[in-house]
């Protein structure tokens, strides 16, 4: 798509933006992938439609009042590339285009406070499990409290599990195979910290040395995709300190949106000291399912005689920003008396999506009733899948609808399989 941007305006992510907006041939392919095109049925609310409000902004020709409606609509999910025959790379948009916003944009003062507890919460865990406690209380008083407070309210599990720490490291069981850091993330580490002691038992299972770094923190993917690229920053820094690609064979993610958040480091830090860097590290960032199931030759799994029906679901950000798809189920089809059910339509979003479910609460509601539906179809007994946003989602949707199946973390189905 021919544009007029002048890229020098926009700073280091200028141009990044300008050729993503020129790979765009407006086919129309991304339309019946995307979930909020689906669901609201406008050309603006579709990636191809929010392409060319973007690309209108940048050119000067529309205001950005007038785009953001329907930007601050988009999940982010990035079911539209894998869609685009012409391989837009619509995160190299989408993301820097909300950092330009955030600077330019009015919010209200309700607004701003919402979105500043969010921000000093969620990335903290001893803050988030603080938050979540007193939030108990707010829950009481949630028709009190302004409407825009009251997604943020209904998310707040009724119970956490108790708190877990871990050690910096963990030596491998028989014969080392390799050496890997694991980011342990910080919202997981309050609603299900069991997973990152499922992905610990799992690598040293199979022979994997763990190292957790002890200076690492949230991995910034809540910031850079809300457009505050400077707090984004900040965490990129401190875990790019942390963490030091030479020393291990592969950086190791166990939740979607953090893993696509490390690989976007290269974008968040563009223009800085620390660009490459950043490329170098995201280059030894891989999920944990991905990891297991290239290492190959793995412990066998125990045999039970039990059968079950396992529904997986794709998390988005798995999915089709990291493209990892077969890994998870070729792992849990190896555990005997597994069955992988199908999810219909697997590729349209849960509506979790980072913090869009409290941003746009009755899109992500109307999405997340959608999925359980689907997941349901497939009359599971149990479901799994590779992100705390998404797991947290469906249970609650799945509550909603009477139907409270379990749902579980990839690697803690694993983790079990090998420990019964």
């Amino acid at each position: 798509m021919l544009h007029t941007i002048d890229t020098a305006k926009f700073g280091p992510l200028g141009q990044t933006m300008a050729d993503a907006i020129q790979s765009c041939v407006h086919c129309g392919f991304c339309l019946p992938a995307c979930p909020t095109y689906q669901k609201l049925g406008h050309e603006v609310d579709s990636p191809r439609g929010r392409i060319l409000l973007m690309k209108g902004v940048l050119e000067e020709e529309l205001e950005l009042e007038q785009a953001l409606p329907h930007l601050d609509q988009c999940l982010g999910c990035l079911a539209c590339e894998p869609a685009c025959p012409s391989g837009v790379p619509y995160r190299d948009l989408i993301s820097p285009f909300r950092a330009l916003a955030n600077e330019k944009r009015t919010r209200s003062p309700l607004e701003k406070l919402r979105r500043t507890l969010i921000s000093q919460t969620l990335p903290y865990p001893n803050r988030f499990r603080l938050g979540a406690k007193a939030g108990k209380i707010g829950k009481a008083l949630s028709p009190l409290m302004p409407a825009s407070f009251r997604p943020m309210l209904d998310l707040i599990p009724d119970t956490l599990p108790k708190k877990q720490t871990w050690k910096e490291f963990y030596p491998a069981h028989g014969d080392k195979r390799g050496t890997v850091a694991l980011l342990i993330g910080c919202a997981q580490q309050v609603l299900d910290p069991d997973i990152n002691t499922a992905t610990i038992e799992c690598l040293i299972h199979n022979g994997i040395d763990v190292h957790i770094p002890k200076n690492q923190t949230c991995c910034g993917a809540l910031s850079w995709h809300v457009g505050d690229q400077s707090a984004a920053q900040k965490f990129a820094q401190k875990n790019l300190k942390a963490f030091d690609p030479e020393k291990y064979d592969a950086i190791i993610t166990n939740a979607a949106g953090c893993g696509s958040g490390l690989h976007e480091y290269h974008l968040i830090l563009k223009g800085t000291p620390f660009e490459k860097e950043a490329d170098n590290f995201r280059d030894k960032v891989i999920d944990v399912t991905a990891y297991l199931h290239q290492l190959g030759d793995l412990t066998p799994f125990n045999e039970t005689g039990q059968k079950q029906t396992v529904a997986y679901h794709d998390a988005c950000h798995l999915s089709h920003a990291q493209g990892v798809t077969a890994a998870p189920r070729a792992l849990l089809a190896a555990i005997p008396g597994v069955t992988i059910a199908e999810i219909p339509n697997p590729h349209l979003c849960c509506g979790s999506a980072g913090t869009y479910n409290i941003d746009q609460p009755e899109i992500a509601s109307s999405l997340g009733q959608n999925k359980a539906k689907a997941i349901l179809s497939t009359k599971p007994d149990l479901i799994a899948t590779g992100n705390i946003g998404c797991l947290t989602q469906i249970t609650s949707h799945l509550k909603t609808q009477g139907r409270p199946i379990p749902i579980r973390h990839t690697i803690q189905i694993l983790r079990d399989a090998w420990s019964t």
